[in-house]
């Protein structure tokens, strides 16, 4: 499945959020989107997503323009996890996660099937969350609800799988799980990310921007260099690089103490 930005340009205000991103995204990777607080990266994800049309360049599936396909076509194919999730919700846990199935029924009014029971249940063990199908969504911690909103993304099935900071809220315990399931989901996941360190350690590529721009992209050897993170982070890192080619970073300082 091939998922290729061109040329992506999204303007706010007369400035740019993303300016003239272009990329192809790996198939069947885990694929990391880095850069600091306003750097474009959610919106970017947006882009991807088809939540946000391009002012400039396009997005493209297949060769194929996102913004010309079929809405439901894309809902089938396209799950997204976004950053903030409304607790105003009075459903229980199994039925948040069902909704990632709607896509796939014949008519949106239609009941959930058996199958649909199935896949949804599975995707809630997966996020170790079989235990909680029968709880309200509005009883959860920020934390179980963002794990409950990748089982609805999970239940979709999805080819290519969207995440805005899915580690958000999340214990290093939950965070080392979750990435471990999307590093072994058969899909093609772009996920943003802060956490340097974790997304060396998981991701097969990385994206890193800055005020709205394409910094660098390649395996995280390639990307995360002392160069590049205080180019863009405006911090000073010590950089060691594992047998594996994985770099591990060690924070000496930022520009903000260095003023």
């Amino acid at each position: 499945m091939s998922f290729h930005a061109h040329d992506v340009t999204w303007t706010a205000q007369g400035r740019p959020i993303v300016d003239g991103i272009t990329v192809d995204i790996t198939p069947g990777g885990l694929t990391g989107l880095l850069g600091p607080n306003g750097s474009g990266k959610s919106t970017f994800l947006r882009l991807l997503a088809g939540l946000l049309r391009p002012q400039g360049g396009a997005v493209l599936l297949d060769g194929h323009d996102l913004g010309r396909l079929p809405r439901r076509d894309v809902a089938r194919r396209l799950a997204v996890v976004a950053q903030e999730v409304s607790t105003d919700v009075e459903l229980t846990v199994l039925d948040v996660v069902l909704l990632g199935r709607v896509p796939h029924r014949r008519r949106l009014a239609t009941a959930a099937g058996e199958e649909d029971l199935t896949r949804a249940r599975r995707a809630l063990r997966r996020c170790g969350l079989a235990g909680l199908e029968h709880r309200r969504w509005s009883t959860l911690s920020g934390g179980e609800r963002q794990r409950v909103n990748i089982a609805r993304a999970l239940a979709q099935e999805p080819s290519e799988l969207l995440l805005d900071e899915p580690t958000n809220h999340l214990d290093i315990a939950h965070q080392l799980s979750l990435l471990d399931l999307l590093a072994a989901t058969p899909v093609t996941v772009v996920t943003a990310l802060h956490d340097l360190n974790l997304a060396s350690q998981y991701c097969d590529r990385l994206l890193l921007l800055h005020e709205g721009r394409l910094i660098a992209a390649g395996p995280p050897g390639l990307v995360l260099t002392e160069e590049t993170v205080e180019r863009v982070y405006g911090v000073r890192a010590e950089i060691t690089t594992s047998a594996a080619g994985r770099p591990s970073l060690r924070f000496l300082s930022s520009a903000l103490t260095r003023h």
